[in-house]
């Protein structure tokens, strides 16, 4: 029996699953951050544990594995991988591959081998593989190197609404009442003076209010939401464009916790309308299994194993982390 491990490790949390050749998962492990840019040595830590805990569920070594493949945050440059390599170098695995993890959501989230996915989850990203196999990303850099968005992004666009409105800035929203409740607050005097004079960060899962406001009608909620659909956009337009992908037929992957789990059309619509006037032929498709599906699946494929009907159909079951007792409370 041959075995494969897959690794999805975001800015936010890091998914290892551990399979046999027939698909069955047998092995699960869970950590936070792995994202080397965030810290080196708590991403190998938080990767290390990963791993370790799914190997020993599944009671197999680091040898036992036919191949690793790693998805990566953070794995955006050249010098990223000087980093890299030797990092997941030194775990112990005869034969693996690393990428980024914009990779591992693409290939989870469609059977064709090229196509374009975007991320938006803690953060955002967007990257995409042409029929050639030419690779571009466009963005993950953060908000000074041109993105806007995500779940950090959004969480503090949702509280500074709330401020602006309270001071007279911005016009009333529902945000207020649902952040100073989410909070634990009495009003948000309390919250401003807390937050300030503590140096607080705005917690990450406050993003999620947005969806509730705007499924109310709130315009403040709506108009946030839609500047996020309209940077996606101009993200996969920008893929499109410099792969030459205008005429062809492919899927755009939507991925991460704010745009697979959110709700509602606030931010969708804007993607499909900016992706309709570049390329007629795709299609928006969320991806419905968590990324290290694909981590694994690009295991298979890397060893020469083909990731035949019955494989694809067991591992396609892993449609959220919590369906095997992994929960991140962070997520949407």
């Amino acid at each position: 029996m041959k075995y494969y491990l897959g690794v999805d490790a975001g800015g936010s949390k890091t998914y290892t699953l551990v399979t046999d050749e027939h698909g069955h998962i047998i092995g699960k492990g869970h950590s936070g951050n792995g994202n080397h840019q965030l810290g080196v040595e708590q991403a190998l830590r938080n990767i290390t544990n990963s791993v370790a805990m799914a190997l020993q569920q599944a009671g197999l070594t680091y040898n036992d594995i036919e191949y690793a493949f790693f998805g990566l945050a953070g794995a955006d440059r050249p010098i990223d991988y000087t980093i890299l390599r030797p990092l997941i170098g030194g775990l112990g695995f005869t034969n693996y591959g690393i990428d980024c993890d914009t990779m591992i959501a693409l290939r989870a989230g469609t059977p064709q081998p090229f196509g374009v996915v975007l991320i938006c989850g803690s953060g955002t990203n967007s990257a995409g593989k042409n029929r050639q196999g030419e690779f571009f990303q466009c963005g993950g850099f953060t908000y000074q190197f041109g993105d806007f968005g995500g779940g950090g992004t959004l969480a503090v666009e949702a509280f500074r609404s709330v401020i602006r409105s309270w001071d007279g800035r911005e016009q009333p929203t529902m945000l207020t009442e649902l952040l100073i409740k989410c909070l634990g607050y009495d009003s948000v005097q309390v919250l401003f003076d807390d937050f300030l004079d503590n140096n607080k960060s705005v917690p990450l899962h406050t993003t999620k209010l947005l969806f509730q406001a705007a499924v109310q009608g709130d315009e403040v909620a709506c108009r946030i939401l839609r500047v996020q659909g309209e940077e996606l956009g101009k993200s996969a337009i920008a893929v499109i464009k410099r792969l030459n992908m205008e005429q062809e037929t492919f899927q755009v992957v939507l991925a991460g916790s704010v745009i697979a789990r959110g709700e509602g059309p606030f931010i969708h619509s804007y993607i499909e309308k900016a992706v309709s006037e570049v390329a007629s032929n795709a299609t928006i498709v969320k991806l419905n299994v968590e990324p290290v599906v694909g981590a694994v699946w690009m295991a298979m494929e890397a060893a020469g194993t083909p990731v035949t009907i019955d494989v694809y159909e067991k591992l396609r079951t892993v449609s959220d982390y919590q369906t095997i007792q992994l929960l991140d409370k962070t997520r949407m």
